[in-house]
This record gives structure tokens, sequence and C-alpha cells, in this order.
């Protein structure tokens, strides 16, 4: 089984604590708004990183980083990118992309509010891990960390840190 530990809009802000949620993942997934190559640098040298870049990212992140990846891992097909909408309401290239690509899973940040949820209409599981930054509305920092074994996800969890700075 393959552990997975899935972050979003960090804005530049890496919780230490996360790193303790992630300790025994086997690699780390960050939707977008990362806010600096330093911290693309220190995912990279914690855990093997697929990253794509979000709306906040500049031009050196966006030099170093995607916009989309698409991927297989043990039969699972995943998708993800960082502004999408959600399900049923996609935006219209989103939704273009997943209706041409069928991905069993679609990751997206950008909305700094963690979803879970079976799209009814194209049949994947929706993953948005909310906000892991100290920057935006949100008062608590989210995460999801999950397993995929045989082609399925397993053992999904939620993982919710009180904001420890106050960014706006």
């Amino acid at each position: 089984m393959r552990k997975i530990g899935l972050l979003s809009d960090t804005h530049g802000y890496l919780d230490p604590r996360i790193l303790k949620h992630f300790e025994h993942v086997d690699e780390i997934w960050h939707a977008g708004d990362i806010g600096s190559l330093e911290l693309v640098d220190e995912l990279r040298q914690f855990k093997p990183l697929r990253i794509v870049y979000g709306n906040i990212d500049g031009g050196e992140i966006r030099r170093e980083v995607p916009a989309r990846i698409l991927f297989e891992i043990d039969g699972l097909k995943i998708a993800m990118t960082h502004i999408a909408g959600r399900p049923g309401k996609y935006v219209r290239e989103v939704d273009d992309w997943v209706r041409s690509e069928r991905p069993d899973v679609f990751i997206c940040g950008h909305s700094h509010i963690l979803l879970v949820q079976k799209d009814q209409k194209y049949g994947h599981m929706h993953m948005n891990p909310g906000a892991c930054g100290n920057k935006g509305f949100h008062t608590l920092c989210t995460g999801l960390r999950f397993g995929i074994k045989e082609g399925k996800l397993v053992d999904l969890e939620v993982i919710e840190m009180k904001r420890l700075a106050l960014v706006k």
C-alpha cells in the first residue's frame, strides 16, 4: 500500500505540525498555491512530491511546477490541478479535462474549504484538502492522509489543526 499526504494552499508557510502528520507517508501531493520555491524544496527533501502551481504562484514556481498533472498509481488514475470548482460546478476547462481523461480521483485546491465527495456525474472521487497555510479566512489548517491499495483509496483521514498564525 502506498500512503499519501495531501495538502494545498500553503501560501509560502509550512506548518511544522503537518510534517508530523506526514511522517509515515510515502509521497506528499500539493494541490497549488505553494508560495515559494523554498517550500517546494523543503517538501522534496522530506518526501517524494507531486505538485501543481496555483494562482498565487509566480513565474519562478511556474517554470518548475506544472499547472496540472495526470498519473496512475496501482491502476488508479489521478488528476490534479489548483482551480477547478467542485462536483457539478467545475470551471469549463476543468470540466472538459475531467470528461476527456475520466480520472478515478480528481484533486484540486484554491477554495480553502476541505471537501471529499463522490462526483455523481463523472464517477470519480473529488478531493480538496482545504488550506494548510497561514493566509486566508480559514481558522483550521486542513489536509488529508490516505492509502492506495489494489487500485482503491483506503484509510482516508482528515487532518485538522488550529491555525497558529493569522495573516490576512
